[in-house]
């Protein structure tokens, strides 16, 4: 690799590995233009008369370890909360995590705040109480021999499993009792993420859905301190050890009948996890002769920025098409259902993030850079066939250092993320004015650009 090129990557991985690990306040993202005043929505529903608090309290489910000595050294010396580390675990726990908005501000003003396009005092997010509630048996789980010679399930380690995911599913009804929607919401973040950093990204989306949905993030040990390289290689690994655990996330929530539907927001590195565990999901219910949509209620699945090669995003998504030994209990050669609702990719070729992963990936292109012009004729076609999916691309100017996190730092991408998720909306329809760019592919209108005309040009502001 050439020296400048070297030397490029050493400062944008080593810029963000030091941007990435702070978990101090975070200014609340910028108001979704779907809500800035005046003549926009109103952010929650008037109706709705509990008792309102601006702290937001989620639930969160995670296969981190607790924090080494070293760690919470670091952390101390930074003055920072840090309720799990960076390490693995071998088990799956749960808990709630209390993200707190500060200044203190009460439920009026931060409404008021909320709606505006600018903001005249600031709101930030800061970690408060994390409480873990539970947590499942460590890994493996225990086997006995039988004196027939059989493979056995210990029936101790079978009751803590129950228990564990019984108290889960108690702690998802509970919350349900609030929600409007009966639906949850769970994010899944990237690498480079602490703890603190998921709980504030999944709280600010949680507040700009008007906090209707369950809330809820699967945080897993992304690497955020050391060497850049070492750190983003252990990261890689580290993910797919988390598959299995996000996998019995998803369908240890969305199979509770009082759940009326899932959405599952992943990003960056995260959409690689997520990606890989819905595969998994999608073939389980196959073998069991289940239709997935209907077994697991995903509504929507959002990858957003997802840093995973092309050919392998493609396989995963549509191996099981290509294995009809596989599917062979429905009729006439039809095929099941994967997803209750859509496939949304948002992606930007001006992501550097990615730009970055793709030079030490090696590879061809990076889901989250696509653009129109990278998936042939023939691709759309068949994505059209199939049905329910869209890539959403952002091509305007980057409102974070890398580009990569436009999903709430950019008000006009996250209103449209807002439309897909909360008002059901598909691109093209009123107050989700895209602009088409072929058949399964649009683009986030810039700046006097409001959508298209029937005929497809585009109007103007």
């Amino acid at each position: 690799m050439p020296g400048l090129l070297t030397k490029t990557l050493i400062l944008l991985l080593s810029s963000a590995l030091i941007s990435g690990c702070a978990s101090t306040a975070r200014e609340l993202m910028p108001t979704p233009v779907v809500y800035q005043q005046p003549g926009g929505k109103p952010l929650f529903d008037p109706e709705r008369q509990t008792q309102r608090q601006p702290d937001v309290d989620l639930l969160y489910i995670t296969d981190r370890a607790q924090p080494t000595p070293e760690e919470v050294e670091r952390a101390k010396a930074a003055g920072e909360a840090l309720p799990y580390g960076q390490e693995r675990a071998r088990r799956i726990a749960f808990g709630s995590a209390k993200v707190r908005l500060v200044p203190a501000i009460d439920w009026q003003g931060l409404a008021e705040q909320s709606q505006l396009a600018e903001r005249t005092r600031p709101v930030d997010l800061e970690l408060g109480e994390v409480q873990e509630l539970a947590a499942f048996p460590n890994e493996p789980y225990q086997i006995k021999r039988n004196p027939q010679g059989l493979l056995l399930r210990d029936r101790d380690e079978l009751a803590r499993h129950a228990a564990a995911r019984e108290a889960l599913q108690d702690e998802i009804r509970r919350r349900l009792k609030g929600s409007p929607t009966g639906e949850v919401m769970l994010y899944v973040h990237g690498f480079n993420e602490t703890f603190a950093n998921a709980a504030f990204t999944t709280a600010e989306l949680c507040h700009f859905l008007g906090r209707e949905p369950v809330c809820s993030f699967f945080t897993w040990p992304a690497s955020t301190t050391g060497n850049f390289l070492i750190s983003y290689t252990n990261t890689t690994e580290t993910a797919d050890f988390a598959v299995a655990h996000l996998k019995k996330t998803i369908r240890t929530i969305a199979t509770m009948p009082e759940v009326k539907g899932m959405h599952v927001l992943a990003h960056s590195r995260g959409a690689a996890v997520t990606l890989s565990a819905a595969r998994e999901l999608v073939l389980e219910a196959i073998a069991a002769g289940k239709e997935p949509a209907s077994l697991f209620k995903v509504k929507n699945l959002v990858l957003m920025s997802p840093d995973i090669d092309i050919d392998i995003a493609s396989q995963q998504l549509t191996g099981f098409i290509s294995d009809p030994d596989l599917v062979t209990v429905w009729p006439e050669a039809r095929l099941p259902r994967t997803l209750d609702g859509r496939l949304t990719v948002y992606s930007s070729p001006k992501d550097r993030a990615l730009q970055v992963s793709r030079i030490l990936f090696r590879s061809r292109t990076r889901v989250g850079q696509l653009t129109p012009d990278k998936i042939p004729d023939t691709a759309q076609r068949y994505l059209e066939t199939r049905g329910g999916t869209d890539l959403i691309a952002y091509e305007g100017k980057r409102t974070d250092l890398f580009g990569h996190g436009y999903f709430t730092t950019n008000p006009r991408v996250s209103s449209d993320l807002v439309q897909l998720i909360r008002f059901g909306k598909k691109p093209g329809d009123p107050g989700r004015e895209l602009i088409r760019t072929g058949r399964v592919t649009w683009r986030i209108p810039s700046e006097g650009e409001t959508g298209i005309e029937a005929d497809g040009s585009v109007v103007a502001d």
